[in-house]
């Protein structure tokens, strides 16, 4: 009963804080774009999985931040691709990163009232998944401008959230325009799914781990076997973070 009590909270928390902030969002982005404006988002991200901690208990650990690029590295960019379970990464990675991220997402999410609309004002692709080669060549034009300007961009190969112990099918998107545009992969691993299922308003107590690979170089790569490397090394790690969830070895 108390898991459905913080849950209804919770919920009303980011109704009652996203509508405020999207409009200030909106706003501003009359008078300023990029950072700034990326900034002003994000921190509504960081309100939001705050409001988690706070109220139902989901607290949040990560190793291997020292495997993401800084200024210091000379990388102008990389392309980070997570394991996805959860609405809960979603929120995090922009919270989390200290850098700008563009996500690549379908366009359906620009017509959610307040958050749609302050998303929409953010230099990110948005796609529609129907139209295939159509969809393909706007998120390499578009994410090659973007990460020319410094900006990392996040694609969650599976597509779609999985089932916490399972695994989706990997699509080579990520590791196309990696190859593509000679920008390095961050896998990542998280287990967000411990707290926060797929297709569920219930958040459980507990602590999501979020994992950072190496960054994978594509140079003389082929994108489908950069991919399999890509799943080889988050499945492995989601076993060994979460173990309790999956039942048969890995594929």
């Amino acid at each position: 009963m108390l898991i459905y009590l913080r849950s209804a909270v919770f919920l009303l928390w980011l109704i009652v804080t996203v509508i405020p902030w999207s409009l200030v969002a909106v706003l501003a982005s009359a008078f300023t774009r990029g950072a700034p404006l990326y900034w002003l988002c994000a921190g509504w991200l960081k309100v939001a999985i705050l409001g988690a901690q706070w109220i139902c208990g989901v607290h949040w650990r990560v190793q291997g931040m020292e495997h993401v690029p800084t200024a210091a590295d000379g990388t102008a960019s990389v392309i980070l691709v997570p394991k996805h379970q959860s609405t809960w990464e979603t929120f995090a990675f922009p919270a989390l990163m200290p850098h700008p991220l563009a996500y690549v997402f379908k366009r359906e999410l620009l017509y959610i009232p307040f958050f749609g609309w302050a998303i929409g004002r953010l230099d990110m692709v948005h796609i529609n998944r129907g139209r295939g080669s159509d969809a393909w060549r706007k998120v390499v034009e578009q994410g090659t401008r973007i990460m020319a300007q410094g900006t990392w961009m996040i694609m969650f190969p599976e597509g779609t959230r999985t089932p916490r112990g399972s695994q989706g099918e990997y699509k080579s998107g990520a590791s196309r325009l990696a190859v593509t545009t000679k920008t390095p992969l961050v896998p990542i691993a998280v287990t967000s799914a411990r707290c926060w299922p797929r297709k569920s308003f219930l958040l459980r107590p507990g602590t999501i781990d979020i994992s950072i690979g190496r960054p994978i170089h594509p140079q003389g790569r082929r994108p489908d076997d950069l991919m399999r490397e890509v799943e080889a090394w988050i499945e492995s790690e989601m076993r060994r973070l979460d173990p309790e969830a999956y039942t048969t070895p890995q594929g």
